[in-house]
C-alpha cells in the first residue's frame, strides 16, 4: 500500500516561509506526477503545484513566484518551499501522487494533510 506522509506545517506570520515535505513509501520516480493541493475552511480542495516525471513544474496563479516544488532524490520526498506567505495561503496542505497504468487508468494517492496557518 502506497503511503504519503506530509510534515512541516505550522503557524507563521504573513511574509514568512515554511517548507513542507511529503515522504513517499515508493520511489518518487514511480509516480508520473507528484503534486500539492490545499483546502481552506469552507472551500474545495484546490491544486497548488505539481512536478511531473518529465517536463516542467507547474504552479497555480495564486502561488506562482512564491512557492517552489521539488523532488528530493536522497530523501525520497516531494517538498514545497513556501515564501512570502499570505493569510489566504492558510489551509490544510495535501500531498498527491498519480500513477498511470498500462490500461490508461490512473491511480491517485493522498496523504493525510498538514495544517498551515498564516496569521499575525
Amino acid at each position: 500500500q502506497v503511503q504519503l506522509v506530509e510534515s512541516g506545517g505550522g503557524l507563521v506570520q504573513p511574509g514568512g516561509s515554511l517548507r513542507l515535505s511529503c515522504a513517499v513509501s515508493e520511489s518518487i520516480f514511480s509516480f508520473d506526477v507528484l503534486a500539492w493541493y490545499r483546502q481552506a475552511p469552507g472551500h474545495q480542495r484546490e491544486w497548488v503545484a505539481s512536478t511531473p516525471r518529465w517536463g516542467s513544474n507547474r504552479y497555480s496563479d495564486s502561488v506562482q513566484g512564491r512557492f517552489t516544488i521539488s523532488r528530493d532524490i536522497a530523501k525520497n520526498t516531494v517538498d514545497l518551499q513556501m515564501n512570502s506567505l499570505k493569510p489566504e495561503d492558510t489551509g490544510v496542505y495535501y500531498c498527491n501522487g498519480e500513477q498511470m497504468m498500462p490500461t490508461g487508468s490512473k491511480l491517485n494517492y493522498w496523504g493525510q494533510g498538514t495544517q498551515v496557518t498564516v496569521s499575525s
